[in-house]
Protein backbone atom coordinates (compact mmCIF):
# COMPACT_ATOMS: atom_id res chain seq x y z
CA UNK A 1 0.00 0.00 0.00
CA UNK A 2 0.94 3.85 0.09
CA UNK A 3 2.93 2.97 3.51
CA UNK A 4 5.16 0.00 1.05
CA UNK A 5 6.59 3.34 -0.85
CA UNK A 6 7.81 4.85 2.23
CA UNK A 7 8.97 1.89 3.73
CA UNK A 8 12.99 1.54 3.98
CA UNK A 9 14.17 -1.14 1.72
CA UNK A 10 16.14 -4.91 2.46
CA UNK A 11 13.79 -6.50 4.93
CA UNK A 12 11.69 -8.46 1.93
CA UNK A 13 12.71 -9.09 -1.19
CA UNK A 14 11.00 -7.85 -4.01
CA UNK A 15 10.90 -8.97 -7.75
CA UNK A 16 11.20 -6.55 -10.66
CA UNK A 17 7.93 -4.61 -11.24
CA UNK A 18 6.51 -6.61 -14.78
CA UNK A 19 5.08 -3.22 -16.34
CA UNK A 20 6.70 0.23 -17.13
CA UNK A 21 4.84 2.68 -14.63
CA UNK A 22 6.41 5.78 -12.17
CA UNK A 23 6.99 4.57 -8.75
CA UNK A 24 5.67 8.01 -7.70
CA UNK A 25 2.47 7.42 -9.53
CA UNK A 26 0.49 5.82 -7.03
CA UNK A 27 1.29 8.32 -4.25
CA UNK A 28 0.25 11.30 -7.17
CA UNK A 29 -3.09 9.89 -7.55
CA UNK A 30 -3.87 9.15 -3.49
CA UNK A 31 -7.10 9.98 -2.55
CA UNK A 32 -8.40 11.62 -5.92
CA UNK A 33 -9.28 8.42 -8.01
CA UNK A 34 -12.40 8.16 -9.79
CA UNK A 35 -13.07 11.62 -9.31
CA UNK A 36 -12.53 15.18 -11.44
CA UNK A 37 -9.22 17.34 -11.17
CA UNK A 38 -10.25 20.57 -10.57
CA UNK A 39 -7.94 23.24 -11.93
CA UNK A 40 -5.99 25.40 -9.60
CA UNK A 41 -7.67 28.77 -10.68
CA UNK A 42 -10.57 30.09 -12.21
CA UNK A 43 -9.98 29.26 -15.75
CA UNK A 44 -13.14 30.98 -17.27
CA UNK A 45 -12.41 34.16 -14.91
CA UNK A 46 -8.95 34.16 -15.75
CA UNK A 47 -10.29 34.31 -19.28
CA UNK A 48 -13.20 37.26 -18.99
CA UNK A 49 -10.57 39.66 -17.35
CA UNK A 50 -7.34 39.03 -19.26
CA UNK A 51 -8.39 38.78 -22.56
CA UNK A 52 -11.97 39.31 -22.92
CA UNK A 53 -11.88 42.26 -20.51
CA UNK A 54 -8.05 43.55 -20.75
CA UNK A 55 -6.85 44.64 -24.42
CA UNK A 56 -3.17 44.14 -23.95
CA UNK A 57 -4.15 40.35 -22.88
CA UNK A 58 -6.17 40.09 -26.18
CA UNK A 59 -3.85 41.20 -28.32
CA UNK A 60 -0.64 38.97 -26.76
CA UNK A 61 -3.07 36.40 -27.53
CA UNK A 62 -3.85 36.80 -30.72
CA UNK A 63 -1.00 37.95 -32.24
CA UNK A 64 0.48 34.29 -30.86
CA UNK A 65 -1.83 32.43 -31.91
CA UNK A 66 -2.44 33.73 -35.38
CA UNK A 67 1.14 33.53 -35.87
CA UNK A 68 1.73 30.36 -35.07
CA UNK A 69 -1.53 29.17 -36.83
CA UNK A 70 -0.01 30.48 -39.89
CA UNK A 71 3.01 28.64 -40.21
CA UNK A 72 3.22 26.32 -42.81
CA UNK A 73 3.48 22.53 -41.82
CA UNK A 74 6.20 19.90 -43.26
CA UNK A 75 5.49 16.09 -42.70
CA UNK A 76 8.68 13.96 -42.57
CA UNK A 77 9.76 10.75 -40.95
CA UNK A 78 13.22 9.47 -40.72
CA UNK A 79 13.97 9.04 -44.54
CA UNK A 80 11.95 11.10 -46.44
CA UNK A 81 9.54 14.48 -46.41
CA UNK A 82 5.80 13.51 -47.21
CA UNK A 83 4.55 15.85 -50.20
CA UNK A 84 0.88 13.67 -49.87
CA UNK A 85 -0.21 11.83 -46.91
CA UNK A 86 -3.43 11.35 -45.21
CA UNK A 87 -2.51 12.97 -42.16
CA UNK A 88 -1.24 16.24 -43.75
CA UNK A 89 -5.23 16.10 -45.80
CA UNK A 90 -6.45 15.84 -42.14
CA UNK A 91 -4.95 18.80 -40.90
CA UNK A 92 -5.48 20.83 -44.36
CA UNK A 93 -9.28 20.25 -43.41
CA UNK A 94 -9.65 18.60 -40.03
CA UNK A 95 -13.92 19.16 -40.19
CA UNK A 96 -16.49 20.57 -42.00
CA UNK A 97 -16.34 24.05 -39.79
CA UNK A 98 -13.07 24.92 -39.64
CA UNK A 99 -9.65 24.75 -42.03
CA UNK A 100 -5.97 24.46 -40.65
CA UNK A 101 -5.45 28.17 -39.61
CA UNK A 102 -8.74 27.98 -37.48
CA UNK A 103 -8.29 24.64 -35.70
CA UNK A 104 -4.73 25.53 -35.18
CA UNK A 105 -5.73 28.89 -33.84
CA UNK A 106 -8.36 27.93 -31.42
CA UNK A 107 -5.96 24.79 -30.09
CA UNK A 108 -2.92 27.87 -29.73
CA UNK A 109 -5.51 30.02 -28.06
CA UNK A 110 -6.75 27.74 -25.41
CA UNK A 111 -3.31 26.53 -24.70
CA UNK A 112 -2.31 29.97 -23.55
CA UNK A 113 -5.20 31.14 -22.34
CA UNK A 114 -6.29 28.36 -19.91
CA UNK A 115 -2.50 26.03 -19.73
CA UNK A 116 -4.65 23.65 -21.42
CA UNK A 117 -5.81 21.93 -24.96
CA UNK A 118 -7.48 19.29 -26.19
CA UNK A 119 -7.76 18.03 -29.18
CA UNK A 120 -10.80 15.03 -30.66
CA UNK A 121 -10.38 12.34 -33.21
CA UNK A 122 -13.40 11.38 -34.74
CA UNK A 123 -13.72 7.93 -36.16
CA UNK A 124 -12.57 4.45 -35.05
CA UNK A 125 -9.59 3.10 -36.74
CA UNK A 126 -6.99 4.73 -38.94
CA UNK A 127 -6.53 8.06 -39.69
CA UNK A 128 -9.26 10.27 -37.83
CA UNK A 129 -12.25 11.59 -39.75
CA UNK A 130 -12.37 14.72 -37.85
CA UNK A 131 -10.32 16.76 -35.52
CA UNK A 132 -12.72 19.70 -33.28
CA UNK A 133 -10.79 21.44 -30.16
CA UNK A 134 -12.46 21.13 -26.88
CA UNK A 135 -12.46 24.23 -24.66
CA UNK A 136 -10.31 23.78 -21.70
CA UNK A 137 -12.56 25.21 -19.20
CA UNK A 138 -15.08 22.51 -19.59
CA UNK A 139 -12.59 19.88 -19.87
CA UNK A 140 -11.74 18.08 -16.63
CA UNK A 141 -8.87 15.25 -16.43
CA UNK A 142 -9.47 11.69 -14.30
CA UNK A 143 -6.56 10.12 -13.17
CA UNK A 144 -6.33 6.58 -12.35
CA UNK A 145 -4.34 4.47 -9.66
CA UNK A 146 -1.02 5.24 -11.66
CA UNK A 147 -1.40 9.03 -11.64
CA UNK A 148 -1.95 8.71 -15.18
CA UNK A 149 -5.43 9.91 -16.88
CA UNK A 150 -8.18 7.45 -17.24
CA UNK A 151 -10.23 9.17 -18.98
CA UNK A 152 -11.67 13.33 -19.55
CA UNK A 153 -15.06 14.57 -18.47
CA UNK A 154 -16.27 17.51 -20.70
CA UNK A 155 -18.71 19.06 -19.27
CA UNK A 156 -21.63 21.94 -20.47
CA UNK A 157 -24.33 23.33 -18.01
CA UNK A 158 -25.63 20.50 -16.11
CA UNK A 159 -24.53 17.05 -18.88
CA UNK A 160 -21.42 15.56 -18.89
CA UNK A 161 -19.80 13.13 -21.36
CA UNK A 162 -16.78 10.92 -20.54
CA UNK A 163 -14.25 9.78 -23.29
CA UNK A 164 -12.65 6.81 -21.35
CA UNK A 165 -8.79 6.18 -22.28
CA UNK A 166 -8.36 2.17 -23.57
CA UNK A 167 -6.28 0.40 -25.19
CA UNK A 168 -5.25 1.62 -28.67
CA UNK A 169 -4.71 5.44 -29.84
CA UNK A 170 -6.61 7.98 -27.62
CA UNK A 171 -9.28 10.31 -28.76
CA UNK A 172 -8.11 12.84 -26.92
CA UNK A 173 -4.82 14.92 -27.08
CA UNK A 174 -3.64 16.63 -24.19
CA UNK A 175 -1.26 19.53 -24.69
CA UNK A 176 -0.15 21.28 -21.33
CA UNK A 177 1.97 23.93 -20.54
CA UNK A 178 4.99 23.32 -17.65
CA UNK A 179 3.20 23.61 -14.05
CA UNK A 180 5.52 22.67 -11.17
CA UNK A 181 2.53 22.52 -8.75
CA UNK A 182 0.18 20.71 -10.99
CA UNK A 183 0.14 17.54 -11.93
CA UNK A 184 -2.27 17.42 -14.70
CA UNK A 185 -3.41 20.84 -15.86
CA UNK A 186 -0.85 23.78 -17.13
CA UNK A 187 -0.11 26.76 -16.34
CA UNK A 188 -1.46 29.67 -18.29
CA UNK A 189 0.13 32.97 -18.49
CA UNK A 190 -2.63 34.74 -17.30
CA UNK A 191 -1.82 33.43 -13.99
CA UNK A 192 1.39 35.27 -13.52
CA UNK A 193 -0.23 38.15 -15.14
CA UNK A 194 -2.97 38.41 -13.03
CA UNK A 195 -1.74 41.04 -11.03
CA UNK A 196 -0.70 43.25 -13.54
CA UNK A 197 -3.71 42.85 -14.98
CA UNK A 198 -5.85 44.23 -12.41
CA UNK A 199 -3.51 46.89 -12.61
CA UNK A 200 -4.15 47.63 -15.92
CA UNK A 201 -7.73 47.17 -15.30
CA UNK A 202 -8.38 49.51 -13.10
CA UNK A 203 -6.28 51.84 -14.26
CA UNK A 204 -8.61 51.79 -17.34
CA UNK A 205 -11.61 51.88 -15.01
CA UNK A 206 -10.50 54.70 -13.26
CA UNK A 207 -9.52 56.44 -16.37
CA UNK A 208 -13.13 56.02 -17.77
CA UNK A 209 -14.50 58.06 -14.63
CA UNK A 210 -12.01 60.77 -14.86
CA UNK A 211 -14.03 61.19 -18.49
CA UNK A 212 -16.82 61.22 -16.78
CA UNK A 213 -16.46 64.01 -14.87
CA UNK A 214 -15.60 65.98 -17.44
CA UNK A 215 -11.88 64.35 -18.10
CA UNK A 216 -9.94 65.95 -14.72
CA UNK A 217 -10.71 66.43 -11.75
CA UNK A 218 -12.20 69.48 -11.87
CA UNK A 219 -12.62 71.14 -8.65
CA UNK A 220 -14.52 71.35 -5.33
CA UNK A 221 -17.64 73.71 -4.26
CA UNK A 222 -17.40 74.68 -0.64
CA UNK A 223 -20.15 76.43 1.45
CA UNK A 224 -19.83 79.07 2.99
CA UNK A 225 -22.46 80.05 5.28
CA UNK A 226 -23.66 82.95 7.60
CA UNK A 227 -21.59 82.97 10.51
CA UNK A 228 -22.82 80.96 12.79
CA UNK A 229 -24.77 78.55 10.79
CA UNK A 230 -23.90 75.30 10.48
CA UNK A 231 -23.21 72.57 7.40
CA UNK A 232 -25.83 72.58 4.18
CA UNK A 233 -29.15 70.77 5.62
CA UNK A 234 -30.08 67.26 4.42
CA UNK A 235 -32.50 68.60 1.51
CA UNK A 236 -30.13 71.02 0.76
CA UNK A 237 -27.32 68.64 0.31
CA UNK A 238 -29.65 66.23 -1.69
CA UNK A 239 -30.33 68.70 -4.00
CA UNK A 240 -27.44 70.05 -4.92
CA UNK A 241 -25.74 66.37 -5.62
CA UNK A 242 -29.04 65.80 -7.35
CA UNK A 243 -28.47 69.05 -10.05
CA UNK A 244 -24.91 68.33 -10.08
CA UNK A 245 -25.54 64.48 -11.30
CA UNK A 246 -28.59 65.81 -13.89
CA UNK A 247 -26.51 68.80 -15.27
CA UNK A 248 -22.96 68.97 -14.64
CA UNK A 249 -21.35 65.54 -15.08
CA UNK A 250 -20.77 63.53 -18.22
CA UNK A 251 -18.96 64.35 -21.62
CA UNK A 252 -23.18 66.10 -22.37
CA UNK A 253 -22.87 68.03 -19.89
CA UNK A 254 -19.02 68.84 -20.59
CA UNK A 255 -18.39 73.48 -19.98
CA UNK A 256 -21.82 73.82 -19.05
CA UNK A 257 -21.71 76.98 -16.55
CA UNK A 258 -22.23 76.45 -12.99
CA UNK A 259 -24.57 79.02 -11.43
CA UNK A 260 -24.12 78.75 -7.60
CA UNK A 261 -26.63 79.60 -5.12
CA UNK A 262 -25.57 82.35 -1.94
CA UNK A 263 -22.74 80.31 0.24
CA UNK A 264 -21.30 78.37 -2.23
CA UNK A 265 -17.89 79.12 -3.84
CA UNK A 266 -16.17 77.30 -6.72
CA UNK A 267 -12.51 76.33 -5.62
CA UNK A 268 -10.88 75.08 -9.03
CA UNK A 269 -8.33 71.66 -9.06
CA UNK A 270 -5.54 70.44 -11.10
CA UNK A 271 -3.68 67.53 -11.45
CA UNK A 272 -1.08 66.37 -8.81
CA UNK A 273 2.27 65.00 -9.51
CA UNK A 274 0.68 61.89 -8.24
CA UNK A 275 -1.96 61.89 -10.82
CA UNK A 276 0.67 63.10 -13.78
CA UNK A 277 2.41 59.14 -12.77
CA UNK A 278 -0.39 57.12 -12.94
CA UNK A 279 -0.64 56.78 -16.89
CA UNK A 280 3.30 55.54 -16.13
CA UNK A 281 1.83 53.03 -13.80
CA UNK A 282 -1.07 52.23 -16.33
CA UNK A 283 1.81 51.82 -19.22
CA UNK A 284 4.24 49.84 -16.64
CA UNK A 285 1.06 47.39 -15.94
CA UNK A 286 0.82 46.52 -19.85
CA UNK A 287 4.72 45.98 -20.06
CA UNK A 288 4.09 43.24 -17.37
CA UNK A 289 1.50 41.29 -19.17
CA UNK A 290 3.45 41.57 -22.52
CA UNK A 291 6.17 39.82 -20.74
CA UNK A 292 4.25 36.68 -19.41
CA UNK A 293 3.21 36.39 -22.92
CA UNK A 294 6.64 36.67 -24.51
CA UNK A 295 5.23 39.43 -26.39
CA UNK A 296 7.86 42.61 -27.51
CA UNK A 297 5.94 45.57 -25.92
CA UNK A 298 7.16 47.73 -29.37
CA UNK A 299 5.04 45.26 -31.24
CA UNK A 300 1.83 46.07 -28.94
CA UNK A 301 2.51 50.11 -29.35
CA UNK A 302 3.45 50.43 -25.75
CA UNK A 303 5.74 53.53 -24.89
CA UNK A 304 8.98 53.47 -22.80
CA UNK A 305 10.25 50.38 -24.55
CA UNK A 306 13.38 50.69 -26.23
CA UNK A 307 14.86 46.94 -26.04
CA UNK A 308 15.34 46.50 -29.55
CA UNK A 309 16.68 48.75 -32.50
CA UNK A 310 13.86 49.00 -34.62
CA UNK A 311 10.37 46.98 -35.28
CA UNK A 312 11.53 44.69 -37.89
CA UNK A 313 14.16 43.12 -35.07
CA UNK A 314 11.67 43.26 -32.66
CA UNK A 315 9.29 40.99 -34.73
CA UNK A 316 12.18 38.72 -35.36
CA UNK A 317 12.63 37.86 -31.87
CA UNK A 318 8.77 37.82 -31.36
CA UNK A 319 8.88 34.64 -33.51
CA UNK A 320 12.69 32.95 -32.59
CA UNK A 321 11.82 33.15 -29.06
CA UNK A 322 7.28 33.15 -28.53
CA UNK A 323 5.67 31.84 -31.71
CA UNK A 324 8.53 29.05 -33.27
CA UNK A 325 8.93 27.29 -30.01
CA UNK A 326 5.59 27.32 -29.24
CA UNK A 327 4.65 25.73 -32.64
CA UNK A 328 7.10 23.27 -32.71
CA UNK A 329 5.95 21.83 -29.10
CA UNK A 330 2.39 21.57 -30.36
CA UNK A 331 3.25 19.84 -33.93
CA UNK A 332 5.30 17.56 -32.59
CA UNK A 333 2.76 16.94 -29.82
CA UNK A 334 -0.35 16.35 -32.03
CA UNK A 335 2.45 14.11 -34.89
CA UNK A 336 3.11 11.93 -31.97
CA UNK A 337 -0.45 11.58 -31.54
CA UNK A 338 -1.55 11.24 -35.20
CA UNK A 339 1.40 8.37 -35.57
CA UNK A 340 -0.39 6.33 -32.62
CA UNK A 341 -3.65 5.95 -35.32
CA UNK A 342 -1.40 5.29 -38.43
CA UNK A 343 1.35 2.91 -36.54
CA UNK A 344 3.74 5.27 -38.58
CA UNK A 345 6.83 7.14 -36.99
CA UNK A 346 5.57 10.67 -38.04
CA UNK A 347 6.80 14.21 -37.09
CA UNK A 348 4.79 17.25 -37.74
CA UNK A 349 7.44 20.73 -37.66
CA UNK A 350 7.19 24.64 -38.69
CA UNK A 351 8.41 24.83 -42.46
CA UNK A 352 10.91 27.57 -41.23
CA UNK A 353 12.09 28.19 -45.29
CA UNK A 354 8.65 29.61 -45.46
CA UNK A 355 8.39 31.67 -42.73
CA UNK A 356 9.21 35.63 -44.01
CA UNK A 357 9.85 37.11 -40.78
CA UNK A 358 13.17 35.13 -40.53
CA UNK A 359 14.07 35.12 -44.08
CA UNK A 360 16.96 37.73 -43.08
CA UNK A 361 18.11 34.69 -41.10
CA UNK A 362 17.27 32.02 -43.20
CA UNK A 363 19.11 34.05 -46.62
CA UNK A 364 22.09 34.32 -44.33
CA UNK A 365 22.44 30.59 -42.65
CA UNK A 366 21.64 29.26 -46.60
CA UNK A 367 24.87 31.50 -47.87
CA UNK A 368 27.34 30.21 -44.67
CA UNK A 369 26.10 26.26 -45.75
CA UNK A 370 27.03 26.92 -49.64
CA UNK A 371 30.37 28.45 -48.89
CA UNK A 372 31.81 25.47 -47.01
CA UNK A 373 33.58 23.71 -49.23
CA UNK A 374 34.54 20.93 -47.35
CA UNK A 375 30.89 20.06 -46.85
CA UNK A 376 29.38 17.80 -49.25
CA UNK A 377 26.18 18.22 -50.91
CA UNK A 378 24.00 15.57 -48.74
CA UNK A 379 25.95 17.19 -45.46
CA UNK A 380 24.58 20.57 -46.90
CA UNK A 381 21.09 19.42 -47.33
CA UNK A 382 21.22 17.81 -43.69
CA UNK A 383 22.30 20.85 -42.55
CA UNK A 384 19.69 22.64 -43.87
CA UNK A 385 17.08 19.92 -42.74
CA UNK A 386 16.43 18.51 -45.95
CA UNK A 387 15.61 14.91 -47.08
CA UNK A 388 18.33 13.41 -49.18
CA UNK A 389 18.16 14.00 -53.11
CA UNK A 390 16.98 10.33 -54.01
CA UNK A 391 13.85 10.82 -51.73
CA UNK A 392 12.84 14.03 -53.11
CA UNK A 393 13.08 12.46 -56.52
CA UNK A 394 11.00 9.72 -55.42
CA UNK A 395 8.36 11.68 -53.87
CA UNK A 396 8.24 14.56 -56.07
Amino acid sequence: MILDFFRQGGTEAAGPPETKASAAGRVMAWGMQGRAAGGPRDTAGLMRTGFAGNPVGFRCVKMIAEAAAALPLVLQDSERRFAAHPVLDLVARPNPAQGRAELFEALYGQLLLSGNAFVEAVGAGGVPLELHVLRSDRMSVIPGPDGWPVGYEYQVGGRKHRFHLGEGAPCICHIRSFHPQDDHYGLSPLQPAAQAIDVHNAASRWSKALLDNAARPSGAIVYKGAEGQGNLTEDQYTRLVAEMEAHHQGARNAGRPMLLEGGLDWKPMGFSPSDMEFQKTKEAAAREIALAFGVPPMLLGIPGDATFANYQEANRAFYRLTVLPLAARVSAAVAAWLAAFTGEALELAPDLDRVPALAAERDAHWARVAGADFLTAAEKRALLGLPPLAEVGADG
